[in-house]
């Protein structure tokens, strides 16, 4: 039995990769937190270059992801008890097995996104940064604080951190590499055990990733694996953690966020985003529309931060429109295992699916396709144009409503105020850019826009690239935050430590009360004076 999924009709031979046999998907699904008699139907996942099935995945039920749960919370104690090094050791050996390994794993995201293979790499680039960094800054990031205590001199303060326990992550299908191992790796650092959900699209590349980190010598129940659907095994993994971090669309992240307030754990969330990128009147506006489509086409549109909307100055709005369409002309489109294409496939029926209606909902209401705007099945069953669109207005789906897909609308605005008003536009706060010679000019203007991340004079990569600084939303598009310290410390609690040396805190016994809250009156007073605290 298996999970009822839309699937393409095949149309291509299998595009497997060769390498790729019956015994090492049997070898990675083997990970998969499950008893083998557990009556739980089959994920399988369909290959978006061919319409074929990759391979059947087992699924978990609520007793396999409580006994996951379990076995992780076993695990978490004496790891969490290790010198921080020796954890670090771990993640270094995982880190130089991944870049040498790299083919594999590329091979494998293709294989079950779509996506064509310098954005499949750059999976590659920001795990492998994510691994070092943390390895070798999360101690700092941990390190324990001391403060002034309530008697200076006689009450020693330390703020420490400790692991939450068990975490869970929900990571979705369009970044399975990154956005699966990349909150993993700081949760496991922090002295955490980790349990997360395999999306249903992209399961093998994150149980391949595993069975890498098992390689690298990480304890066998310290992070488990569990498949199935969000329904059944993402509502059970709420349930039995102690932290859940979730990457997706803003409908459920609303729903884990209510699950998580009902057992009162804490939970982190990046969702959707319909991001802006403002060209403002002072932009070169050929390295601006350069910008633009590596930003809005690069995976396929098939980003959270990737840009929607493109508010350009209307003094170069025509200059910015001539240059995008030319460069757009350049775009190889298609789906091949090697670096000759720009844009590849879109991962599933229904990103097709939404992403036509999209289109044709403008289109009948009447904005103008300027480029694109066609499913391209000559070039793979679920190929979609980079399209273009003019004219979009608030009636139309594709206004503020997420796309998801190589789709961005075009808008004049004759100030940066304008600009800014209609960035803001919407419920959404996710990532923004802003296109300028001036960039002193562009970095006070940042502030003004409503999203957890300004690029100046770049699309989307340059925050996103910048691990040491947080990435998260606003308003609907999420709460907290991924990379940086924030990224390591939402896995912990922070645990106040007081030591009272000498004397006790209030009146002594051989003193009245009402004298001790005199001097105490007094001392407030003098303080003030001082500008002490």
């Amino acid at each position: 039995m298996t999970e009822a999924a839309v699937r393409p009709t095949p149309t291509a031979p299998s595009v497997r990769p060769p390498w790729v046999d019956d015994a090492r998907v049997a070898a990675w699904t083997a990970w998969v937190a499950a008893l083998a008699d557990n009556g739980a139907p089959t994920i399988e996942p369909v290959a978006p270059y061919d319409g074929r099935v990759t391979a059947a995945v087992p699924t978990c039920t609520v007793d396999d992801v409580a006994a996951a749960a379990r076995a992780a919370r076993a695990a978490q104690s004496p790891w969490a008890v290790l010198p921080y090094a020796t954890r670090a050791e771990v993640v270094l050996r995982f880190h130089d097995l991944l870049v040498e390994r790299q083919d594999e794993v590329v091979d494998l995201i293709q294989w079950e996104t779509g996506k064509n293979r310098f954005s499949a790499w750059q999976e590659i680039l920001q795990v492998a940064n994510i691994a070092r960094h943390y390895a070798r800054h999360g101690a700092h990031y941990l390190k324990p604080h001391r403060v002034r205590g309530a008697m200076p001199g006689l009450t020693k303060v330390r703020e420490v951190r400790v692991p939450k326990g068990v975490v869970g992550i929900i990571s979705p299908w369009n970044y399975p590499l990154y956005l699966g191992v990349g909150d993993t790796i700081p949760a496991l650092l922090a002295g955490n055990a980790v349990v997360s959900k395999a999306d249903s699209q992209t399961p093998l590349t994150l149980l391949w990733t595993r069975a890498l980190m098992a390689e690298a010598k990480l304890p066998k129940d310290l992070w488990a694996i569990v498949a199935g659907s969000g329904s059944v095994v993402g509502d059970a993994l709420i349930d039995h953690v102690d932290h859940i971090c979730f990457t997706g669309s803003t409908a459920t992240g609303r729903h884990v966020g209510r699950r998580a307030g009902e057992r009162l754990i804490s939970a982190s969330l990046e969702l959707g985003g319909k991001n802006a990128m403002i060209v403002r009147e002072d932009a070169d506006v050929q390295k601006a529309a350069a910008g633009c489509l590596s930003a809005a086409f690069a995976n396929t549109g098939q980003m959270c931060i990737h840009i929607e909307r493109v508010i350009v100055h209307d003094d170069v709005y025509e200059d910015f429109r001539a240059a995008l369409v030319d460069g757009l002309a350049g775009l190889k489109l298609g789906q091949s295992f090697d670096f000759g294409n720009d844009v590849g496939s879109l991962a599933s029926e229904a990103q097709l699916a939404a992403v036509s209606a999209h289109v044709e909902d403008a289109r009948a209401r009447g904005a103008t396709v300027v480029a694109g705007g066609r499913h391209r099945p000559d070039l793979g069953p679920l190929v979609y144009e980079p399209t273009v669109l003019e004219g979009v207005t608030d009636e139309m789906d594709v206004c503020l409503g997420e796309t998801f897909g190589p789709v961005i609308s075009l808008y004049g605005a004759g100030s940066d105020a304008q600009a800014v008003a209609k960035a803001n536009e919407g419920s959404y706060g996710l990532s923004a850019s802003i296109w300028s010679r001036d960039t002193a000019a562009a970095e006070a203007l940042a502030p003004q826009v409503r999203a957890g991340s300004v690029n100046i004079n770049d699309g989307a990569a340059a925050a996103a690239g910048s691990i040491e600084a947080g990435m998260g939303g606003m308003g609907d598009s999420g709460l907290g935050r991924r990379h940086g310290a924030e990224g390591m410390r939402k896995y912990t609690e922070s645990q106040t430590i007081a030591t009272q040396r000498l004397v006790p805190l209030g009146p002594p016994p051989s003193m009245e009360v009402g004298r001790f809250v005199a001097l105490g009156n007094q001392q407030l007073k003098l303080l003030r004076r001082l500008r002490v605290r």
